[in-house]
C-alpha cells in the first residue's frame, strides 16, 4: 500500500499537468459553439488579418531560407575564430523580450533611427520583426541538420567531380531536409503567433499591419467572440504545424543522395 501511493501521486500530478495544458485550448472551442465561430470568422477584420498573417509570414520565411540557410550551412561546416559569438548572436533573438526586439528594429531602421528609412509602421516592418524573431528557430535546427551530414558522402560527390555548389544542393540540402523542414515549421508557427515586436515596430493598421495577433488583442476588449474565433483559428494552424513537424520528424529517407551518387559514378 505504501509503494502504491507514490505512484498514485505521480499519475495525479502527470494528470493535473496535462489538464492544465489542455483546459485553455479547449475552453476556447467551448466558449462559442462551432457554427458561430466559422460566422465570426467572415468579418472584415478576421479577413484582413488573416490574410496580412499568412503574406507577410510567407515571405518572411522567404528570406529566412535564402539568408538563413547558407549562414546555417557557414556554421556548421566551418570552425573560424568568433565562431562561438557568431552562434550567439543568431540565437539571441529567442531570448530577448519582443518588445525589447520591437524596439531594436525601431533604431535601426525606424525614420529617426541608425539607417533612417520609412520601413517602421509599414507591412515590410511586420516582415521584418517575422523574420528577426522566428529565424532563429529555423537557422539553429538547419545547422543541426549539416552537421549530421556525412562529411564522407560530400567528400565522395567533390570526388566525382561535383562541384561545391552542386555538391550542396545535389548532396548536402536532401540529406539534412528533414531537418531544414522541422526548422522551417517552427519558424514558420513562431511567425505566425508574433506579436510584441510587430506591435512595437509596425504598429496595428487593419488591413495593412494588422496580423492576428494584434487583431485578437484589438478586439479583446470589444468583441470577446470575434477574438475567441480568431485564437480557434491560430489554434487549427499550430496544430496543423506541430502534425507537419511530427510527420517531418518521423520521415527518413536517403534515396536523393544515393541516386545522385550512383548516378555520378556510371
Amino acid at each position: 500500500m505504501k509503494r502504491a501511493l507514490p505512484a498514485v501521486l505521480v499519475v495525479a500530478a502527470a494528470a493535473a499537468a496535462l489538464a492544465f495544458l489542455v483546459l485553455p485550448i479547449v475552453t476556447i472551442f467551448l466558449r462559442v459553439p462551432p457554427g458561430h465561430l466559422l460566422h465570426q470568422l467572415s468579418s472584415p477584420v478576421v479577413t484582413d488579418a488573416l490574410i496580412v498573417s499568412f503574406k507577410t509570414t510567407a515571405i518572411a520565411q522567404v528570406l529566412i531560407l535564402v539568408f538563413g540557410t547558407p549562414l546555417a550551412w557557414l556554421l556548421a561546416s566551418r570552425r573560424f575564430r568568433g565562431r562561438g559569438l557568431a552562434i550567439t548572436l543568431v540565437e539571441l533573438p529567442l531570448v530577448l523580450p519582443p518588445a525589447v526586439a520591437g524596439l531594436g528594429l525601431l533604431t535601426a531602421f525606424g525614420r529617426m533611427g541608425l539607417l533612417e528609412t520609412n520601413i517602421a509602421f509599414t507591412q515590410t516592418a511586420v516582415v521584418l520583426a517575422i523574420a528577426f524573431v522566428s529565424s532563429p528557430l529555423y537557422i539553429r535546427p538547419a545547422m543541426a541538420a549539416f552537421e549530421g551530414v556525412d562529411p564522407n558522402l560530400i567528400a565522395a560527390s567533390r570526388t566525382l567531380g561535383a562541384g561545391p555548389g552542386r555538391t550542396f544542393f545535389r548532396v548536402v540540402l536532401p540529406l539534412g531536409r528533414n531537418g531544414l523542414a522541422a526548422g522551417e515549421a517552427l519558424a514558420f508557427a513562431r511567425g505566425l503567433g508574433e506579436f510584441g515586436a510587430t506591435i512595437m515596430f509596425a504598429g496595428s493598421l487593419q488591413g495593412v499591419t494588422q496580423t492576428l495577433p494584434l487583431a485578437i488583442y484589438s478586439a479583446f476588449a470589444i468583441d470577446f467572440d470575434t477574438a475567441l474565433a480568431m485564437g480557434a483559428l491560430l489554434v487549427v494552424v499550430s496544430i496543423v504545424l506541430l502534425l507537419f513537424l511530427k510527420l517531418v520528424l518521423s520521415w527518413r529517407s536517403s534515396a536523393p543522395t544515393s541516386s545522385f551518387l550512383s548516378a555520378r559514378s556510371t
